[in-house]
C-alpha cells in the first residue's frame, strides 16, 4: 500500500512540476513577445513627462493618480501591442539572429495569426484608455504605434540605413504621451524630452547593431555599421552624443542640480565616445556605449522627479 501511494506522489509530484515548468514557459514566452524591457524603459519617460506636466502645471500627483494608472496602462498596452506586431511582421528573419530565435513567433509556441490578433486588439484597447486621459495623448501614442509597426518595420528596417533614425520618431513619443495626459497644450519642456529620447537612441542602437553587426548583415538588414563599417558608425555615434550637450540647458527651470547631473552623463558618454577612436576592440567600446546608454536613460529621467518630489508628490 505504501509503495502505490509513493507512485501515486510521484505522479502528481512530476505533473505539477511539469505544469509548473509549462507555465514558466509560457510566461517568458509573453515577456519576450511584448518585449518587456522595451515596455519599462519607455514608461520611465511616459512617467517622467506626467511627473513633469504635473509640475509644471502646479497639479498634485495624488488628485491625479486616476489620470496616472490610465495613461501608464494605456501607454504599456500600445507598446505591447507594437511590439507583439513587429514579432509578427520579423518571424521570417529572427531564426538569423541569435538574440531573436528564441522568440515565440520562431519556435511556433504561439501561433502568428494569434500574435497578429492579439497585437491588434492590446493597441487598440491602449489608444482607448488613453482617449480617457487627453486625445492629444492617444494621438501621441498612435503617431509611435504608426512609426514603429509601420514606418520602421515594415517600410524602412529591412530598406534604409535610416531606419534608426525613423524609428526613433517611435521611441521619442512616450514623454508627449505622459506629458500630454496632463497638459494638452505645447511647452517646452515636453519638447525637449522628445528631443532627447529621439537622439539618445540613435547611439544607442548603433551600438547594438556594431555588436550583432554579423547577425544583422546575415539577416539583411542593412543596419548602418554592415553597409558604412565600424568607423563611420562611430563617428555618427559622436555627432549624436554631441548634440545631447545642450539640451539639458532648456531644462533649467528644474535647478542647477539637475542642470550639472545631466550635463556630467552628457560628458561622460562624449569621452566614451570618442575613446572609440582609439580603442583597437570595437566590440568592447560598442558595449560601453550601449551599457552606458541605459544607465544615462534612467538617471536623465529619474533625477527630474528625484528634483521635482517635494513640489509635485502632494
Amino acid at each position: 500500500m505504501d509503495k502505490v501511494e509513493t507512485a501515486t506522489s510521484q505522479v502528481v509530484g512530476n505533473a505539477n512540476v511539469a505544469d509548473e515548468q509549462r507555465s514558466a514557459s509560457l510566461l517568458t514566452d509573453i515577456k519576450s513577445l511584448i518585449k518587456v524591457g522595451i515596455i519599462n524603459s519607455n514608461l520611465i519617460t511616459v512617467f517622467a513627462g506626467f511627473w513633469l506636466a504635473l509640475y509644471f502645471t502646479g497639479s498634485s500627483f495624488v488628485a491625479n493618480i486616476g489620470t496616472f494608472a490610465l495613461t501608464m496602462v494605456g501607454s504599456a498596452l500600445v507598446i505591447a501591442g507594437g511590439c507583439m506586431l513587429n514579432n509578427w511582421y520579423d518571424a521570417d528573419i529572427d531564426p538569423i539572429m541569435t538574440r531573436t530565435k528564441s522568440r515565440p513567433t520562431v519556435t511556433g509556441t504561439i501561433s502568428l495569426q494569434t500574435v497578429l490578433t492579439l497585437g491588434i486588439l492590446i493597441s487598440v484597447l491602449g489608444f482607448g484608455l488613453l482617449l480617457f486621459t487627453s486625445v492629444q495623448a492617444a494621438l501621441f501614442a498612435f503617431m509611435g504605434w504608426f512609426v514603429y509597426v509601420v514606418l520602421y518595420t515594415m517600410w524602412s528596417k529591412r530598406k534604409y540605413t535610416l531606419n534608426t533614425a525613423i524609428g526613433s520618431f517611435s521611441g521619442a513619443a512616450p514623454p508627449l504621451i505622459g506629458w500630454s495626459a496632463v497638459e494638452p497644450n505645447f511647452h517646452i519642456v515636453p519638447f525637449i524630452l522628445f528631443l532627447v529620447m529621439f537622439i539618445w537612441q540613435t547611439p544607442h542602437f548603433l551600438a547594438l547593431a556594431i555588436r550583432k553587426s554579423k547577425e544583422y548583415k546575415a539577416a539583411g538588414i542593412p543596419m548602418l555599421p554592415v553597409v558604412h563599417g565600424f568607423e563611420f558608425t562611430k563617428r555618427q555615434i559622436v555627432v549624436y552624443i554631441a548634440c545631447l550637450l545642450p539640451l539639458p540647458f532648456y531644462l533649467a527651470s528644474l535647478g542647477t542640480t539637475f542642470v550639472v547631473i545631466a550635463s556630467i552623463l552628457n560628458v561622460g558618454w562624449l569621452i566614451i565616445g570618442l575613446s572609440g577612436f582609439f580603442m583597437k576592440n570595437d566590440l568592447k567600446w560598442a558595449n560601453f556605449i550601449f551599457i552606458y546608454s541605459l544607465n544615462y536613460l534612467t538617471i536623465f529621467f529619474l533625477m527630474m522627479v528625484v528634483v521635482t518630489w517635494n513640489t509635485t508628490f502632494s
